[in-house]
């Protein structure tokens, strides 16, 4: 009993320790619920690129990823469509311009040299952005903008043989093909650090920021080109939101009324186990974090139905076993030991189901599957461990007096045990009296 009370415990600070972070943490929205972009990129040919393949459209995926993540926009899905096509969805985007523009530029950096002294005539010295290993924002001594350039091993070998070269000489920069300043290199630098000023005027912010960001998302392996663009407004996000709660409601709300109309107190305590799960649940989605799409919901829903199932196969075990005429102690235990293999069975089942959607599916449908999956894992622990302990903690070791508790009647309950068979159940299931 001492273990009982001190498993309660810890699933009281749980509830707690969930409704906490529920508070605490923001819930991440996917676009169809707090609105958003969705933009089609599709890879172009070009003279020296004259089929795009399977690797190209890898490499693409996740130059667009890293320049997605270096927008600062939570939770955008990038995935292939076709073979040369990428869906890129932004969740809250505000600015669709600067996103469009983002996605399609290509950052390129380039160090050059004079061809002939004083003749603002420049050729590659083969240092590029490639030879980068990051940018950084930064100000100058006189409170300028300026990007400060941090070489790779590599770029490093490189960019000090070159200012070695170039003593008392310019070195010309050159940002998506057009000359930012060219500072005279007073001695070779070696540490494998530069930084861009702007030339005499400076950087403005949004100028500085947006090289950086460049800079470290890369260039494109291939060219790209959006084709579609389409638009979710927050209102239809917020319309989904708020049937999608009134749905949940109705949904859980009848499940309790149910269980309680069918089961009695027990159709109680799963109730409670039920609030439980939903809380822990909705907590794993605010820490992981899970992205809650509409699809993402439904999926948490169906979980719900999932996690009554189980407690309805329990006390279906747990009647049939009153009605053999076990002892109310020895048919609670009995109803969760055999209802467990089918539990068990029918629960992996799901997780596979939910394994192959995931790895095969679309975003809409990794969502869904996330989801379901993370309930029926929950599921399973609030139907064998909450339930179970709290129709422990009420009902205790002792007699079936009241058998309308659950939902039978009195010619229902079988003979009783004799008393050596009572003793001997206890001792099984640990119980001293």
């Amino acid at each position: 009993m001492k273990n009982k009370i001190l498993l309660f415990w810890i699933i009281v600070a749980l509830v707690i320790f969930s409704i906490a972070m529920i508070v605490i943490k923001p819930t991440k929205l996917g676009l169809d619920l707090v609105g958003g972009s969705r933009l089609v990129l599709e890879a172009q040919t070009t003279p020296t690129i004259a089929k795009i393949t399977p690797e190209m459209m890898d490499s693409l995926q996740f130059a667009i990823e890293n320049r997605v993540n270096k927008l600062g926009v939570a939770e955008t899905v990038v995935q292939r469509q076709g073979e040369k096509r990428l869906v890129v969805e932004i969740p809250a985007v505000k600015d669709l311009n600067q996103a469009k523009k983002f996605l399609g530029e290509t950052a390129e950096l380039a160090f050059k040299k004079e061809l002939k002294e004083g003749s603002g005539q420049w050729i590659d010295t083969g240092l590029t952005g490639n030879d980068l290993n990051r940018a950084n924002l930064s100000t100058s001594s006189s409170g300028q903008w300026v990007v400060d350039l941090e070489f790779n091993d590599k770029g490093t070998k490189k960019f000090a043989e070159l200012t070695q070269q170039l003593v008392g000489k310019p070195m010309a920069i050159f940002f998506n093909g057009e000359l930012t300043s060219a500072p005279v290199i007073r001695e070779a630098i070696i540490g494998g650090r530069a930084q861009i000023s702007g030339g005499d005027n400076g950087f403005a912010y949004e100028e500085a920021k947006e090289m950086v960001d460049l800079l470290n998302a890369g260039a494109l392996p291939v060219p790209a080109k959006i084709i579609e663009e389409n638009t979710v407004g927050a209102t239809l996000g917020a319309d989904s939101i708020e049937k999608s709660k009134f749905a949940g409601m109705i949904g859980l709300g009848l499940v309790m009324i149910f269980m309680i109309a069918y089961y009695r107190l027990p159709g109680l305590i799963a109730d409670i186990a039920l609030v439980i799960y939903s809380l822990i649940l909705f907590m794993l989605f605010k820490m992981i974090p899970v992205t809650l799409t509409l699809a993402g919901i439904a999926g948490f829903i169906l979980s719900i139905g999932m996690a009554v199932d189980a407690n309805i196969l329990i006390f279906e075990r747990t009647k049939e076993e009153l009605r053999a005429g076990r002892t109310l102690f020895t048919a609670i235990n009995a109803g969760f030991d055999r209802a467990f293999t089918s539990i068990f069975d029918s629960n992996m089942t799901t997780i596979i189901t939910c394994i192959i959607l995931y790895c095969l599916g679309t975003s809409i449908v990794k969502g869904f599957a996330l989801t379901l999956a993370l309930g029926v894992i929950v599921s399973m622990f609030s139907a064998i461990t909450v339930t179970k302990n709290f129709m422990h903690l009420i009902f205790g070791t002792g007699e079936l007096k009241y058998p309308a508790m659950f939902g039978l009647k009195k010619d229902e309950i079988g003979r009783a045990y004799t008393a050596s068979e009572t003793k001997r159940e206890k001792a099984k299931f640990g119980v001293l009296d």
